[in-house]
């Protein structure tokens, strides 16, 4: 599986972004795909998930209102659009499919660590005036 992460770029506060995470080789079953961000000096965090078998998404509480997290089924991508953005949204943007659905949303909204997973190399997304 190889999962690749495009869209970042620099911003306004106030701006928006669309994210995209292209999921390519072969994975069957269930699984979620998550969007996880890092800040310099900070710990990883999640952001948001969707999971495949019945789209549901989740969000942690500070993007609320502000993202949305989509897949694209035929092209098998996620999207994560980010609106109303803030300088403290600036961060690399990685992007992660984990068999681990629990663990996942679980990461996401509970922001403890995700132990699996393929990731991204990541986008970096800046947020300045």
């Amino acid at each position: 599986v190889h999962v690749e992460e495009s869209g970042g770029g620099l911003v306004q506060p106030g701006g928006s972004l669309r994210l995209s995470c292209a999921v390519s080789g072969f994975i069957s079953g269930r699984y979620a795909i998550g969007w996880f961000r890092q800040a310099p000096g900070k710990e990883r965090e999640g952001v948001s998930c969707i999971t495949t078998y019945d789209h549901s998404t989740y969000y942690v509480d500070d993007v609320k209102g502000r993202f949305t997290i989509s897949r694209d089924n035929a092209k098998n991508t996620v999207y994560l659009q980010m609106s109303s953005l803030k300088p403290e949204d600036t961060a690399v943007y990685y992007c992660v499919v984990d068999v681990n659905i629990a663990d996942t949303i679980v990461a996401v909204v509970a922001g403890t660590p995700m132990a699996h997973g393929t990731w991204g190399q990541g986008t970096q997304v800046t947020v300045i005036s």
